[in-house]
């Protein structure tokens, strides 16, 4: 009686079969040959390297290699395998074998020689390395070394209560001499004390506490040799595991072959199993089922066997539970098909959200078990593909498993372990970053941009992707400082340097960014500059405007000027075309003389043909309002050049730019020397003087449509409330009208007024003097983001 390989959850070539029983050969030979048909393989390895060192041959050689194979003790087959060809009579499966152990221990290049030089071709024997990718996760891989012993330990599983669960066989050495220490050995009864596949103890599962305690989990499975792979499942407090009982007859022959099975047990508060149920499917007789994943999520058990109708050795299942009682039901097994299996085995079976993982020997893979990695659905798992290094190595990488922290957790016998097999842990070494960049509205930007991600520790570029919902993602490395750069034409590119990893605990470093348009030719002041009549020359008046955005300009890179031009009705129109050059030629020459470049300084001129009153030929006029005519406009413009792709300016990188008017409000602020505009006495006619303000008004208004005007009117005190609220009604009315005679939408302007509740002295409380009064009678502009466009706070600029 004798479990199988598989129940160590481990073998990468399981099962090779027999070997050949040599004609005429010593009787150390002919007794290896019956321990490795027992599957006593260690026992046999240890008998074929006495006969061979007694009396060397090719035959010998040859098993001696098989049986270190059998036991992936792949560096000592190695050697075995390049001693078997150096006998003449090898062949292509040795040399198979060779390249093939070759691969595993990093020694191909070396025997590809060996094989080359004696014909076999490794192409034309179909053997090869892996052309696995590394895999899409920067890992760090470590040995648990306070796990992991000189013997093999592997399959670890967490119960989430903080006590980690894994199979050893750290139970000693039990060395055979020949004879043999029993007498049974053709009938195929288990030692009681030791596995005669490996040598040393029975595997079983140790348990090791949130304090870090270890201790022996003892199966409640009566005649349990081998105790492995444990599931744990949380919500009925469950583990299920795989078991090879001692059974010693059936049907009253002792030729039998005991096959590891699937069992499940209660874990009590202290890790004690009790009440052992089996898995129906079980057949210890027929056939292994092992490796068992409970999926609670899914409902799902998950298993390895290799029952009839298989694609070939060991492949995956699953069987549906549901609970009754304080018993588990479960449906006939599903064979997972050939997008997870194949003609090989596929072992140790795991399923994470949308992820299912296993091992597999019969797929491309970089030697012995490699670890997969495929798609699931409830309906389908498939789109495998190898998990690629440093998760897979050269040897066998299996019982991948995955903590709630993502913590990875497999068992490999890679070179560098403590013992044959040994359990490691892999944490991500990269972080991950995710960003949303979102437009002004906070809609999410999909449209191409882009994104310049630095690492600026390692001095290099990451690359940068996004993900199904559009997001910004990249792989960060540990301890590390980033910079990234967003761009898009027509937007401000925005820069963060804060990124970093170092002392980062967490999983994902994300952003959220905001992409702003560029707010090109923005209008944030206007001014008016007059003329004498058939002049160009900059009146004293006018100079101390320019001087102020001359000022302004040198300040501000970002600002130009726009200057449009005009004459009255006087003269040809071609003169005046001329004239207005002229005037707007002035203006740039103003301004050259105290450092403003003329390319900084766009012109336009238009002669008579925008007047801004009934002025036009032939049309009788006073002076005063031909006077309004002869202007040059001044339009100091934000990022005036559309073609140019502008930084954010460092003087208002703290302002938000989805409200393009705060740029106004700013520039604004600086240049506002708007003089207070009064009215006479009982009267709201308005002054001539200060027809010029609200010229500037409507050229603001004109060149900034997302601008309301709020027009307030005022009196003095003196007089009757009635009288003086229509009084300031009055004055409202007249701004009102001047300016939607000068173009401005109705809808743009709202008025109020007061009368005289509202004065800025209180002629009631103190005797007013006429310039006390003066100042009541007034009335208040104040510009403010339109309704239908942009929200937030109203300023006041101008009074009139």
């Amino acid at each position: 009686m004798k479990k199988t390989l598989t129940i160590l959850g481990l073998a990468a070539g399981l099962f090779f079969g027999a070997t050949e029983l040599a004609e005429a050969q010593r009787s150390k030979v002919r007794y290896a040959d019956d321990q490795m048909k027992q599957m006593n393989y260690r026992h046999a390895l240890e008998v074929y390297q006495e006969a061979y060192a007694k009396k060397p041959n090719y035959a010998t050689a040859r098993k001696t290699a098989l049986a270190a194979e059998q036991l992936r003790d792949y560096e000592s087959a190695y050697t075995w395998w390049k001693t078997t060809v150096g006998y003449g009579q090898a062949g292509g499966e040795d040399y198979a074998a060779l390249l093939r152990t070759g691969i595993m221990t990093d020694n191909f290049t070396e025997a590809r020689g060996l094989a080359d030089g004696r014909g076999f071709n490794a192409d034309s024997l179909g053997i090869h390395p892996g052309s696995v990718p590394a895999g899409t996760r920067k890992l760090k891989v470590e040995s648990m070394e306070a796990l992991n012993s000189s013997e093999s330990d592997f399959s670890l599983a967490e119960d989430g209560l903080g006590n980690r669960y894994f199979v050893s066989d750290r139970g000693g050495s039990y060395p055979d001499k020949m004879p043999g220490i029993r007498i049974d050995g053709r009938n195929k009864i288990f030692s009681e004390e030791k596995s005669d596949y490996t040598g040393r103890g029975y595997f079983t599962v140790y348990r090791q506490d949130k304090d870090g305690n270890i201790s022996t989990v003892v199966s409640d499975v009566p005649g349990t040799k081998s105790f492995s792979d444990p599931s744990y499942a949380g919500a009925d407090q469950l583990l299920f595991y795989s078991v090879t009982r001692s059974i010693t007859k059936a049907k009253k022959t002792r030729d039998i072959t005991v096959q590891p099975e699937i069992y499940y047990s209660r874990v009590s508060a202290e890790g004690k199993l009790e009440g052992a149920m089996a898995f129906p499917y079980n057949d210890s007789l027929g056939y292994s089922v092992m490796h068992p994943f409970v999926d609670e999520e899914a409902k799902r058990l998950y298993f390895a066997s290799d029952m009839p109708g298989g694609l070939g050795g060991y492949d995956l299942y699953y069987s549906e539970y549901s609970k009754t009682g304080d018993s588990l039901s479960f449906t006939a097994p599903v064979n997972l098909g050939p997008e997870v299996n194949s003609e090989g085995n596929e072992t140790h079976p795991f399923r994470k959200s949308n992820k299912f993982y296993f091992s597999s020997d019969g797929r491309e893979g970089l030697g012995g078990l490699d670890i997969f990695e495929a798609t699931y659905s409830p309906t389908a798992v498939g789109g495998t593909r190898n998990m690629g290094t440093p998760l897979n190595s050269l040897a066998d990488d299996f019982a991948y498993r995955e903590g709630k922290d993502k913590t990875v957790y497999l068992s490999s016998n890679r070179k560098g372990g403590q013992g044959l097999d040994d359990l490691y842990m892999a944490k991500d070494l990269y972080k991950q970053f995710l960003a949303r960049v979102l437009d002004c509205n906070g809609e999410l930007i999909t449209a191409s941009y882009l994104a310049t991600f630095r690492d600026k520790t390692q001095g290099i570029l990451t690359p940068t992707a996004r993900n199904a919902k559009g997001e910004l993602t990249a792989q960060l490395e540990p301890e590390s400082d980033f910079g990234i750069t967003i761009s898009k034409p027509g937007y401000f590119p925005l820069t963060d340097e804060s990124i970093t990893t170092k002392g980062f605990e967490g999983d994902t470093v994300k952003r959220e960014y905001r992409l702003v348009p560029i707010p090109y030719q923005l209008p944030v002041y206007v001014d008016i500059v007059y003329y004498d009549l058939d002049r160009y020359v900059i009146r004293k008046d006018a100079m101390p405007i320019l001087d102020k955005l001359a000022e302004m300009m040198k300040k501000y890179s970002f600002l130009d000027l726009l200057v449009a031009s005009h004459t009255d009705s006087r003269a040809s129109d071609e003169y005046n075309i001329t004239l207005s050059n002229g005037r707007a030629k002035a203006v740039t020459e103003y301004l050259g003389a105290r450092g403003i470049s003329a390319d900084r300084v766009r012109l336009e001129w238009f002669g008579e043909s925008q007047l801004i009153n009934d002025c036009g030929n032939g049309k009788p006029c006073n002076e005063e309002n031909h006077q309004l005519n002869r202007r040059s406009e001044l339009v100091l413009e934000a990022f005036p050049d559309p073609t140019k792709q502008y930084e954010i300016p460092q003087e208002l990188k703290d302002m938000d730019f989805c409200e393009p008017e705060d740029i106004f409000e700013k520039i604004s602020d600086e240049l506002s020397e708007i003089p207070t505009i009064y009215f006479d006495f009982d009267k709201s006619m308005l002054r001539s003087v200060h027809k010029t303000e609200l010229e500037r008004t409507a050229i603001l208004l004109k060149r900034m449509p997302n601008l309301m005007l709020y027009i307030e009117g005022h009196t003095d005190q003196r007089g009757d409330g009635e009288y003086n609220k229509a009084l300031s009604e009055r004055r409202a009315q007249v701004v009102m009208e001047y300016l939607k005679n000068r173009g401005v939408e109705t809808n743009r302007l709202e008025s109020q007024w007061f009368g005289k509740t509202r004065p800025i002295h209180n002629c009631d409380e103190v005797t007013c003097t006429p310039a006390m009064h003066q100042l009541n009678r007034r009335t208040e502009l104040r510009v403010g983001k339109s309704s239908y466009g942009y929200t937030g706070r109203q300023k006041k600029v101008d009074t009139l």
